[in-house]
């Protein structure tokens, strides 16, 4: 039975609007396109609603390595934390809404964290930009809200992809109740993946007054446990429950450095600081001789947070050239290139690039040349 919604305007006047079919599905497929908050991020995820960045539309996909694809996806969007989202639309007339889109979306799906890469992702991206007419750099900037670098988001993703965690939407007018079950059961049982249904609801009034309605499907209190996402309020965050959302957000590889540098850190630290906010931070705080210095963050989005802007405040690191050469030193890591003008500010640099036990020893090392620095500093004055 169709539904139907009133809209109210500022004289007063209410407006009875009638569910409708959609024209044709391009129609869909284009509003998502040119309007993506169109899938609600704040149902995803109410206390870090996802935002999205169009990467293409009808991105092919290969099912052999180097072949040119052999399907085409109608969307593929990536979240901030750079988690791929992968959109198949219908209309609920297609008969093919009922069961056959789920085989085609894990198909998809399961052939893409395979045969992608992401220099292909990129370059997707890049050309649809170019056909919007827009600069793919400030797009990319616009998008991340200064969270992170570009170079760090495109390292998730790539990460995220060969992790399998990646999401998976069905979009439609309407949703049947066969599909929702299906949707409701897959979710339950995946993890590091989601799959999600989209209801977009079309309602027509008088002088074609329209208005859409999105509803996510497929969120169920087990589905949320199996994938530890905490939908509550905010509180502050502990060591099991930053462990446990990084594991979430980008693997058992970046838990293990965490733990790596935890082991390193607390030792040394006249405490370690955690984080209040939505997302999960770590924030080690060195002490000597009553001076007390944040050294970086760690963040659940995968992250570290370089603290120049703190760092500027106290010495022996207000001087310029000691920030300069700490910059330097970051520098010789390989993947990192810090540019001179974030000396004064708090650039980010991926987690996952101290994988390597090298990396991974420089970046000790460097933090550790750091502390004696001040121990230094603070001994002569």
């Amino acid at each position: 039975m169709n539904e139907t919604i009133f809209h109210l305007d500022n004289s007063g006047k209410l407006t009875e609007l009638n569910e409708a079919n959609y024209i044709s599905e391009d129609l869909l497929q284009k509003l998502l396109a040119d309007y993506p908050n169109l899938i609600s991020g704040s149902q995803i995820n109410s206390l870090r609603p996802r935002r999205w960045l169009l990467i293409s539309r009808e991105i092919r996909i290969p099912d052999e390595k180097d072949a040119s694809g052999r399907w085409s996806l109608d969307h593929l969007f990536i979240d901030q934390d750079g988690i791929p989202t992968l959109v198949e639309v219908k209309r609920s007339t297609d008969t093919r809404i009922r069961r056959e889109v789920v085989g085609q979306i894990l198909d998809y799906a399961a052939n893409a964290v395979t045969y992608w890469t992401i220099e292909e992702i990129i370059y997707r991206f890049e050309e649809q930009c170019k056909t919007s007419n827009k600069d793919n750099l400030i797009t990319l900037q616009d998008f991340l809200q200064g969270e992170n670098e570009a170079e760090n988001f495109w390292e998730l993703t790539k990460t995220n992809l060969k992790a399998g965690k990646i999401r998976m939407l069905i979009i439609a007018d309407s949703i049947p109740k066969e599909l929702q079950r299906i949707i409701e059961f897959l979710n339950e049982q995946m993890t590091p993946a989601e799959i999600l249904g989209l209801e977009i609801k079309q309602f027509v009034g008088q002088d074609n007054i329209k208005t859409l309605v999105p509803r996510v499907i497929g969120q169920t209190t087990t589905a949320d446990n199996t994938k530890g996402i905490n939908k509550g309020k905010e509180s502050n965050w502990t060591e099991e429950t930053f462990l446990t959302e990084l594991n979430n957000q980008c693997g058992n590889a970046q838990v293990e450095i965490v733990n790596q540098l935890l082991n390193w850190l607390k030792p040394q630290m006249k405490r370690i600081w955690y984080g209040a906010g939505r997302r999960g931070s770590i924030v080690p705080v060195f002490s000597y001789l009553g001076s007390e210095h944040t050294l970086f963050a760690l963040w659940t989005t995968g992250t570290i947070e370089i603290y120049f802007q703190y760092h500027k405040t106290k010495p022996p690191f207000d001087n310029e050239e000691k920030r300069l050469e700490l910059l330097h030193k970051l520098n010789q890591i390989n993947g990192v290139n810090i540019s001179i003008d974030k000396i004064s500010a708090r650039p980010n640099i991926s987690l996952n690039l101290l994988r390597d036990k090298n990396e991974y020893q420089k970046f000790v090392e460097i933090f550790t040349w750091f502390m004696n620095e001040i121990k230094n500093y603070k001994r002569l004055n």
